[in-house]
């Protein structure tokens, strides 16, 4: 398959996954659930910091490096753990769908506590990594801020199929990483292409939805007009990580040759070619 074919059905299946969240709508729960718990963690974790020093940056030791570091390998390892913990739910909720079930926001949820050691384990990885890299871009030149940077470019990517990794197949996190690696090197050129899909079409959604919104709003007051706007981009946000995360099933599900009742035979077939060795 050319480098253009790959792109085309990366765009393909972008498309698709936006069907397959507009028949299971509950689907977009996780990310928002991920999204509050995240601001309800942090933002009890801020609040009992503060409150525990007076209420006053005044009282804050800012020269600690050891505790920067140290709280932000915790910041890492709570987000990550927050994020698959959601995505995996939303993953597994995906495959119920594919096998002609009808998935509610439950079972997702019950799968992911199955996996808690799991993606624990995955989480305290990934928080190692990029505890280390924020170390290294702190105590180097812009040079190395660059290479540490692509470096963290090319584990986001190796790291595309992991949740659904770690979610089915029974591995640790650096069997993890390396099988979606593999994964990554048979479909970069659809991923690649679904990125700059959902890129484009959640940059039009923006300046279309939030800038319709900001304008009807402001028609009764400015502010308005700018919470509305807010809101929209964080709805849109919402869609999109849920429509992204569907799209990392679906490629992941084929690639493993796991049958799905719920593709259309044919516009799969269209979609995925075996990579020709």
């Amino acid at each position: 398959m050319s480098f253009f074919e790959k792109l085309s059905n990366g765009w393909r299946i972008s498309l698709y996954s936006f069907s397959v969240l507009r028949e299971n709508k509950s689907l977009i729960i996780f990310p928002i659930l991920s999204a509050v718990s995240m601001i309800l963690i942090f933002g009890s974790v801020i609040t009992a910091v503060l409150a525990s020093n007076g209420w006053t940056a005044a009282n804050f030791d800012v020269n600690n490096r050891t505790l920067d570091y140290i709280l932000v390998f915790l910041f890492y390892l709570v987000n990550y753990f927050i994020v698959v913990f959601f995505n995996m739910a939303l993953i597994h909720c995906t495959r119920l769908y594919f096998h002609g079930q009808r998935p509610k926001v439950a079972d997702g949820i019950r799968f992911s506590l199955s996996r808690v050691r799991s993606i624990f384990a995955w989480a305290v990885l990934a928080a190692i990594v990029g505890t280390i890299l924020r170390i290294i871009q702190e105590n180097v030149g812009s040079l190395g801020k660059i290479i540490t940077g692509l470096i963290g470019v090319v584990w986001n990517i190796a790291a595309f199929f992991v949740v659904p990794v770690i979610a089915y197949e029974n591995l640790g996190p650096v069997d993890a990483i390396k099988r979606s690696a593999s994964m990554m090197k048979q479909k970069w050129g659809e991923s690649l292409g679904a990125t700059f899909s959902f890129g484009l079409i959640h940059f039009i959604a923006v300046l279309v939805v939030a800038g319709s919104l900001f304008v009807m709003g402001s028609f009764i007051n400015v502010v308005l007009g700018i919470a509305l706007a807010v809101l929209g981009v964080l709805v849109l946000a919402a869609i999109f990580s849920a429509a992204q995360t569907i799209f990392v099933s679906s490629v992941y599900h084929e690639v493993t040759g796991d049958p799905v009742a719920k593709f259309n035979e044919a516009f799969a077939d269209s979609l995925f070619v075996s990579k020709k060795s």
